[in-house]
């Protein structure tokens, strides 16, 4: 048999695996944010890889702090802090207002890990904006939170696991007040059966591709006021949850 006969069935095996290959090249250019190996650019739709992008920009405050910036949202710098072992942070921020200057987050003054803050904005800009819009006709003004950074274990335990909290990698998003002054909150509205109910599920269902975990009423009684969304570095490439 001849050598040219001999590789006509390895180049027949070949050619689709180098047509594919050359399929995906082609639309990574285009779409960036749905391939693995591409670096996390903000100003960009929200991709297949968006969140394990997001979650791995945990311990690389410069560059999460340049993408903030790049990006066009506003924010300051907060000094480390370390209050024990389990406790404290590195990479903080405040955002003073999230993107084009249409959201502040109540209480003032919420410092998150950098992690989070660029996921929060994502999240405006790609999912609580276009939901607010689609329910209500109006856009959302501010959020109402219960705040990010607190030294505790996981449900305020005197053991166990310590919370996303203890390390500013969470946020608890309590509500929403639309531009009209509507208050959309989530302990009175998860279950109103109208548009406040979906708009929250909305919300919920977005946060799910850019927070590591993104918990609700749905997952249990000490959730049943808040949603709890956080950056958990772990959740880069591994376990994630969305209830």
């Amino acid at each position: 048999m001849s050598t040219a006969l001999r590789w006509t069935p390895r180049l027949l095996l070949l050619a689709p695996l180098a047509l594919a290959a050359l399929l995906l090249w082609g639309y990574g250019r285009k779409h960036p944010e749905d391939v693995p190996w591409t670096k996390l650019d903000l100003t960009r739709p929200v991709g297949a890889f968006t969140r394990a992008k997001l979650a791995g920009l945990h311990g690389d405050g410069v560059r999460c702090r340049a993408l903030l910036a790049r990006a066009g949202i506003r924010f300051v710098a907060v000094p480390r802090r370390v209050d024990r072992p389990q406790c404290g942070y590195f990479d903080g921020v405040e955002l003073s207002d999230a993107g084009a200057a249409t959201l502040a987050y109540r209480p003032a003054g919420l410092a998150t890990s950098c992690p989070v803050a660029a996921a929060l904005a994502l999240w405006e800009w790609h999912v609580v904006q276009p939901a607010a819009l689609k329910r209500f006709g109006h856009r959302v003004r501010e959020v109402e939170t219960f705040g990010s950074y607190n030294c505790r274990r996981m449900y305020g335990r005197a053991g166990g696991d310590w919370s996303e909290h203890a390390r500013a990698n969470a946020v608890d998003v309590a509500g929403f007040r639309l531009d009209d002054g509507e208050l959309v909150s989530v302990s009175a509205d998860w279950r109103d059966g109208g548009a406040r109910q979906h708009f929250l599920h909305d919300v919920r269902d977005g946060a799910c591709r850019l927070f590591t975990h993104t918990l609700s009423p749905d997952y249990n009684a000490a959730h049943r006021d808040h949603l709890h969304l956080d950056e958990a570095g772990k959740g880069a490439w591994g376990w994630r949850s969305c209830r």
